[in-house]
């Protein structure tokens, strides 16, 4: 691979707002997502990120990105969990293994207790504190922040899978198909009602819905019933969403889902939108199935997890050589969330590897 290093002219706000024009950036940007990183190597502690102030997080965050070059994206949360949005009880992570909240008591244990349940208001998920605090987030400039926040509207089939537990869900999509429908319809409605709410308080301009799909990950389902349970809804939250005046979608396609492909390639993204594949996933592949839409990935995260330096380095200029030949724009991150405890040295040979191998020509 051979380098290029340049002096920038754009900033990462302007690389990603230059991408969403269908315009060419000076430089490849890397967005990290989430996973606890910034709390570790902030204050030494994931747990932290669930219990320090919202605005200390958010500092937090935005130093980071500026100390590693990253894209800065907030996202608007209320610091409870969507697996507690039905009910159940939700604790901190407490071991090194775990990145987020562990689910203690599912909403629901039964088919009876999933048909009882009702939609959530999205107001008990975001309460006016929550709320005021974005009013703020809202009008902070920053020179990685491309967007106002972030939130959470097109994860659908996660947040289903949350209600009684991916097990059960995916047992009741054979034995119990009313109430597999049941979990997507509930999740649904609650995603349309939070961009609806989202919209009124905070209109559409440079807020972007978003969501991970890790639910339907061919390991856990079949491409037959992400076509009957997953597409039709997935699709209309999409479409629901687009019609509110939300210009751009994010969705981040997780995990072993080749085989649903097709299927995706069905719903809309936004114009355009932009999609993160995990390292299962070919960028070219992935290009052919969305050619209007920025593409986003696909770093191994084991790699960033457990590779020396140079190994990462090595693997992100491969990843970032392949991601500048898309003609649609491209987007560096890693693929899944960042591993909250990989080593700070690791973090910097991505951004090494981006001011070496990520200028166009």
């Amino acid at each position: 691979m051979k380098t290029r290093v340049r002096k920038a002219t754009m900033t990462n706000k302007e690389r990603i707002e230059a991408l969403l024009r269908r315009e060419k950036p000076d430089r490849v940007p890397f967005s990290p997502g989430g996973g606890g990183f910034v709390s570790i190597y902030t204050w030494g502690s994931i747990t932290d990120e669930f219990t320090k102030p919202l605005m200390d997080v958010y500092q937090a965050t935005k130093k980071a990105c500026h100390d590693f070059d990253w894209v800065f994206a907030p996202t608007l949360t209320a610091r409870r969990s969507n697996r507690g949005l039905f009910g159940g009880e939700v604790k901190p992570p407490t071991s090194k293994y775990q990145q987020g909240q562990v689910v203690v008591k599912y909403p629901a244990d039964t088919a009876e207790e999933v048909m009882a349940l009702k939609t959530p208001d999205p107001k008990t998920q975001y309460p006016p504190e929550v709320i005021d605090f974005f009013r703020w987030v809202y009008q902070d400039e920053d020179s990685n922040k491309p967007f106002h926040f972030m939130f959470s509207a097109l994860m659908v089939m996660n947040t289903a899978a949350d209600i009684a537990g991916y097990d059960k869900m995916c047992k009741w999509m054979i034995q119990k198909p009313e109430a597999a429908h049941r979990l997507v319809r509930l999740a649904a409605d609650y995603y349309i009602a939070t961009a609806q709410y989202v919209k009124d308080i905070f209109g559409v301009d440079g807020v972007l819905p978003w969501g991970p799909t890790a639910a339907v990950s061919n390991q856990l389902v079949s491409p037959k019933h992400f076509e009957q349970f997953t597409l039709p809804v997935q699709k209309e939250v999409h479409q629901k969403v687009l019609a509110m005046g939300f210009k751009h979608l994010r969705i981040h396609i997780c995990g072993e889902q080749n085989l649903n492909l097709p299927y995706w390639q069905q719903i809309p993204m936004g114009d355009p939108g932009i999609i993160w594949f995990g390292n299962e996933i070919d960028l070219e592949t992935a290009a052919k199935y969305f050619p209007n839409d920025i593409i986003e990935g696909n770093l191994d995260t084991t790699i960033i997890q457990i590779g020396t330096p140079e190994e990462v380095y090595q693997a992100a200029g491969k990843v970032i050589e392949q991601g500048k030949s898309l003609p649609t724009g491209f987007i560096l991150a890693q693929a899944c969330s960042l591993p909250a405890r990989a080593p700070v040295e690791n973090m910097r040979a991505i951004t090494r590897a981006l001011n070496d191998f990520g200028w166009y020509d």
